[in-house]
């Protein structure tokens, strides 16, 4: 076989590969990672000279927080003393350490990737054997205004619910709202369902608006403030009643009523029976003695006569 032929043959084969590679099917593209090197970095600090202390940090985006921790220590002031580190009560791995004394202060410093919701939660630096922590508790910023007595609508009218970021708190990059679905949360689509539902998002305010009402749209409703961290949420009862129920407690009232005023209208006829008996009793001997009375001068004036 001359070279020509040898180069042609080889051409075809690649050829063919590259369309057998070309020809399978792509997988779903995984979501890029937020790499830990771009994120921006951030410091918290508190000091301790008691034994316990907390600190509330809110977070808005993923950031390397390094969180540093300064106690006054004990009378005993030793050179050294162990320092370690805690998530959610539970020891962060090789977080242990020497910790000198330097200027009478023992100080422990760790930096923290926290690139989402699952990073926040409580941080605890611990120092010598349970001697002194220092707690600090990672959050987005909480909705503070919580409705604690429901809102209470009637059946086939629209109830509306509302949520409030207060002013001092950063704004959301948006809302999203929630019905409890038992013991999950199923998030409402105002897009999908434009009869039904109606989301109003305003910067630190958002309504939900539930139309034609039923007694199976009561429940508890989830408002949630979506920053990039994580999202912040809240809930609000919505209780859904018919017509008739505000007037079941005066139709009870009315109930009380007949039957008070039935029961007097029976005492009292009772009670003329009574008194009507006893009259006729009265007249009866009242007239028995009249009679014995008037026949009395009737006998004597007989007697006159015969004796005459």
């Amino acid at each position: 076989m001359s070279a020509s032929w040898k180069q042609l043959l080889f051409q075809i084969l690649v050829l063919v590969s590259c369309r057998r590679i070309n020809t399978k099917t792509p997988g779903p593209t995984p979501p890029p990672l937020v790499p830990i090197t771009s994120l921006s970095t951030d410091e918290r600090s508190a000091s301790l000279e008691g034994e316990s202390h907390t600190e509330k940090v809110e977070l808005l985006n993923p950031v390397n927080l390094s969180l540093a921790c300064t106690w006054t220590g004990n009378q005993n002031k030793l050179p050294n003393i162990t320092g370690f580190w805690r998530k959610d009560g539970d020891e962060v791995e090789n977080s242990q350490v020497t910790v000198q004394l330097e200027g009478d202060q023992y100080k422990l410093k760790r930096v923290f990737s926290i690139v989402s919701e699952e990073s926040l939660g409580s941080y605890s630096c611990v120092f010598g054997s349970e001697e002194a922590t220092i707690e600090f508790v990672l959050a987005a910023p909480q909705i503070g205004e919580v409705r604690d007595k429901p809102i209470v609508s009637y059946v086939g009218d629209s109830g509306v619910i509302a949520c409030k970021m207060a002013e001092t708190k950063p704004k959301p990059i948006t809302w999203n709202w929630y019905k409890a679905n038992g013991t999950d949360k199923e998030q409402i689509f105002a897009v999908a369902e434009p009869l039904r539902y109606e989301i109003k998002n305003e910067e630190r305010k958002t309504k939900l608006v539930v139309h034609n009402l039923t007694e199976a749209d009561g429940g508890l409703y989830y408002c949630g403030a979506v920053y990039a961290i994580s999202t912040a949420m809240s809930h609000v009862q919505l209780k859904v009643i018919s017509f008739q129920e505000p007037l079941k407690p005066f139709i009870a009232i009315v109930i009380e009523v007949i039957v008070l005023v039935a029961a007097i209208l029976l005492y009292e006829r009772c009670q003329s029976k009574k008194d009507y008996t006893a009259g006729n009793g009265t007249i009866d001997q009242t007239n028995t003695m009249t009679q014995g009375e008037n026949s009395e001068p009737e006998e004597s004036s007989s007697v006159r006569q015969r004796k005459i």
